[in-house]
């Protein structure tokens, strides 16, 4: 068989936080949108929200619809990083809508159909009262079959080194549209690399703000990895990192990372800002491609790369983000 090659980015269109998913065969994506990012969905998309892509290898998608019928338009405009997970006959959409950076809640809709429509369950997932700002959901099952739910969430404390900002957070699904109420940080920012932004307004004070974002958890052996992008996404701090536990809800560590992230960072002149990692594996189930977004140097979009996943003895490692044509 001919082997089959990619080039980055994957697709063309401006696709951002992509996930991917693999059913009977077939590969979807779902990711932000630029109308989504912006907060424009009211004025673009009145009906649907976040678009799918489909693919047979992996390396060539073709767009496929949108997903989510958009649930009430007082929710926001603003709709990030959508996850899919596959239980029981049904697939479960987890993505936080909002308004701009503030007011962002979790929430979920569901399909019986990987390409939707989705349906909108009726509720947030985690009570806006109790928590203003929380993104990025992330559904990971452990060998026994239980659900998590990983998400990001601010926090303001600075004890112990961490450094205010947003952080990520794991707590369990009671059913699949439903947390046990028992959320668990379990990773804080801690270094330089990790600022968002200086003296940044926020919640009534000024804070020197540090963000961990985007989280993806694979089991790899007997240990539990939460990749996750930190810094800013517009420059070329932003990038993948991970931490390691011996159990699924903790305590993960990502010592190792002072200088920088380890997985996935800039490259100067070429890619800036590669972020947002899903994993999926080739067509033959023998190798991980990590699937995230770059920009390209004139930054002008958010596009969907692939690149292969390496697990080395000090840890997990990637060979992008590269911009040759590559093997798959």
């Amino acid at each position: 068989m001919t082997a089959q090659t990619y080039t980055n980015p994957v697709y063309p269109g401006y696709f951002a936080d992509p996930f991917v998913w693999q059913h009977q065969g077939i590969y979807y994506a779902i990711g932000t949108g630029p109308a989504e990012a912006a907060g424009q969905v009211g004025e673009q998309h009145q009906s649907r929200v976040f678009p799918l892509l489909k693919s047979a290898d992996l390396a060539h998608w073709e767009s496929a619809g949108r997903a989510l019928v958009r649930p009430d338009s007082a929710l926001g405009d603003n709709f990030w990083a959508p996850e899919v997970a596959y239980c029981d006959g049904m697939f479960y959409l987890y993505y936080s809508v909002g308004h701009e950076d503030k007011n962002h809640q979790l929430r979920v809709a569901t399909s019986s159909d990987p390409l939707g429509p989705y349906e909108d369950v009726g509720h947030a997932l985690i009570d806006p009262k109790t928590c203003a700002f929380a993104i990025d959901p992330s559904p990971f099952q452990d060998d026994d079959g239980q659900w998590y739910l990983f998400y990001a969430q601010d926090f303001l404390d600075t004890k112990n080194g961490v450094r205010a900002g947003t952080a990520l957070v794991v707590d369990r699904l009671v059913t699949m549209t439903e947390l046990a109420g028992e959320p668990k940080v379990i990773l804080r920012a801690r270094h330089d690399w990790q600022r968002f932004l200086a003296d940044r307004p926020m919640y009534g004070g000024i804070y020197d703000w540090h963000t961990l974002e985007g989280p993806c958890v694979r089991k790899h052996g007997d240990r539990y990895y939460c990749f996750y992008s930190g810094g800013r996404w517009e420059t070329d701090s932003y990038g993948v990192d991970y931490g390691v536990a011996d159990r699924v809800t903790g305590p993960y560590s990502d010592a190792g990372n002072e200088s920088g992230p380890r997985v996935l960072r800039s490259v100067r002149g070429r890619v800036l800002g590669p972020g947002h990692n899903s994993i999926a594996l080739s067509p033959d189930g023998q190798v991980e491609y990590v699937v995230y977004h770059a920009w390209d140097t004139g930054m002008e979009a958010r596009r969907m790369c692939i690149d292969l996943l390496v697990w080395l003895p000090e840890g997990p490692r990637c060979n992008g983000p590269t911009s040759t044509p590559q093997t798959l």
